[in-house]
Formats: structure tokens, C-alpha cells, sequence
């Protein structure tokens, strides 16, 4: 993706961001900012999903909580599954990227519980980027309560691009 056409993306994210009164838009913004790097700079799709997919929790919780009213059990739980899906299922015909993973428990190659897998390397980081943005909450009370109720400023947006950043630093180094 070349930067021409994340600069109008980011700028919208960036101008929806400040109408809003919650800082996950600001989430929302610098995790949009560093996937569009990260294809910008030619990073491999697991990463590229990492992001993407800490992108697509995040609006689906930044949407969850624009609806003031819950009209259906559950109702946060399926907008932000909503976002990951409609997010992520139509990125997979384009980012095919696939590793091996090869699995042995017992016996020999070619036994049923011995293959090699196929792994859908941009889906695996999108989980791995849901499931970071999704404890980065808990994580940061934690913190939190450790430090007996003293925050830093924007303490969950940096623990969350922290965690992503450092993750796709250590994914980036075994891969």
C-alpha cells in the first residue's frame, strides 16, 4: 500500500477521532498509523495482521461504546466481533501468506497426529493482535492498581501500541 493512499485514511481516522470524548479513537488512530507503516515498509503479513486485526478490536470496541443503550444481550461482544470479521475476512483472499508448521506427538511423519500444517499467517497475527488489544484493558487496571490509582497519561494507548510493537519485533525475529 503505498502512502498516498494511507495519508486520507489516517486523516479520517484522525478527524472522526477528535469528535469523540473515550481515547480509544486515539488507540484506533496509532494502531491505523502503524499498520500502514508496517505495509508501507514491507513487513510480512503476520505482522501486517498483528495490526490489522488490533485495529479492527479496537473500532469494534470504540463503535460498542458510541451505542449508549444495549438493545441485545451480548451486545458489545458481537459488535466487536462484527468489526474483527467484516475487518479481517475480506483482507484473506488478498493477503495469502501461509507458513508450515509442523507438528509431532508421537510416531512417525505422516501419522495422524505427526503433519505439517499450513498456517494463514495474516489471520494469525490478527488473532494475536485481537487478543493484545483485548487484555490491554485489564492489564493497564493492573498497572494501575499496582501504582495505588496513579496513571500515566494515556497509559492504555501506550501499554497497547507497546505490546503490539514489541510482539511484532519478537514474531518478526523468529520468522
Amino acid at each position: 500500500m503505498s502512502s498516498k493512499k494511507i495519508f486520507p485514511v489516517l486523516l479520517f481516522l484522525f478527524l472522526l477521532a477528535n469528535k469523540a470524548s473515550a481515547h480509544c479513537p486515539l488507540c484506533t488512530v496509532g494502531i491505523a498509523a502503524a499498520a500502514g507503516g508496517a505495509a508501507w515498509l514491507g513487513v510480512s503479513q503476520i505482522i501486517i495482521g498483528l495490526f490489522t486485526g488490533a485495529l479492527a478490536v479496537s473500532m469494534g470496541y470504540w463503535i460498542s461504546r458510541m451505542i449508549k443503550k444495549t438493545y441485545i444481550p451480548f451486545q458489545k461482544t458481537i459488535i466487536i466481533l462484527l468489526s474483527f470479521i467484516t475487518t479481517i475476512v475480506p483482507l484473506l483472499n488478498v493477503m495469502e501468506g501461509f507458513y508450515p508448521a509442523y507438528i509431532s506427538i508421537v510416531g512417525s511423519y505422516g501419522s495422524l497426529l505427526n503433519r505439517t500444517y499450513l498456517i494463514n499467517a495474516f489471520l494469525t497475527g490478527s488473532l494475536i493482535g485481537a487478543i493484545i488489544v483485548s487484555i490491554s484493558p485489564y492489564l493497564s487496571n493492573f498497572i494501575t492498581r499496582l501504582r495505588k490509582n496513579k496513571t500515566l497519561p494515556f497509559q492504555t494507548t501506550a501499554l497497547t501500541l507497546s505490546l503490539l510493537i514489541m510482539t511484532s519485533i519478537i514474531i518478526e525475529a523468529i520468522t
